[in-house]
């Protein structure tokens, strides 16, 4: 065991695969105003998908950043990384210690309200490296977040607080889905925040 080591030893997930929840990494105060930056600084823009041939555009918006101009294609739609801003770069370099790994990009989602969720899907693109870590940070509303194994059904679930970490690593692309489910309960935003590693 690695004394010095800041990673929670807890794995949520009961097999083929590593979750693990670090909470709150932010005190109240430093996760609202990283949230209002970050709702005034990125380039928001409605997040699209192609599903079944049709284009969809959301009212969830998203915005792709990382260390040069990666392209990268999810539902079909590519995009090219912007720039980072200041607080992306503040950000990653407190998830980077945390964490002991490195990330070279992050996608970002905001949810307008709790009315806006992601379906079921596992981050399995060819450009992110394979088994890498993907570290979610969570800032504004807190949501529950979902994860099914592709074979078993079994489903496992928690509640993201604002400023928290979370990092999935290991296979747990290769087995399991996640999802965040819409909610009634929630009108407030939510903003996510997953620093990843693309590959060329």
């Amino acid at each position: 065991m690695d004394l010095f080591s800041t990673e929670p030893l807890n794995n949520l997930l009961p097999y083929d695969g590593i979750v693990r929840y670090y909470g709150k990494i932010f005190n109240q105060q430093d996760a609202q105003h990283y949230f209002e930056r970050l709702l005034n600084t990125i380039d928001w823009k409605n997040d699209e998908a192609i599903i079944f041939g049709k284009h969809i555009i959301t009212k969830r918006k998203a915005a792709w950043y990382g260390d040069s101009q990666y392209a990268y294609t999810y539902s079909k739609i590519t995009k090219q990384a912007s720039t980072w801003t200041t607080e992306l770069l503040q950000l990653k370099t407190r998830v980077e210690e945390m964490t002991n790994n490195s990330f070279n990009s992050c996608l970002l989602n905001l949810y307008p309200t709790g009315a806006e969720g992601m379906a079921y899907h596992s981050d399995g693109e060819e450009t992110l490296a394979k088994n890498a870590a993907i570290a979610s940070l969570s800032f504004g509303a807190e949501r529950k977040f979902l994860f099914k194994h592709k074979q078993t059904k079994h489903t496992t679930s928690i509640f993201l607080e604002k400023g928290s970490l979370l990092v999935m690593k290991g296979e747990t692309q290769s087995h399991w889905l996640h999802r965040l489910p819409p909610t009634t309960k929630i009108s407030l935003p939510r903003i996510n925040l997953t620093f990843r590693t693309i590959v060329q």
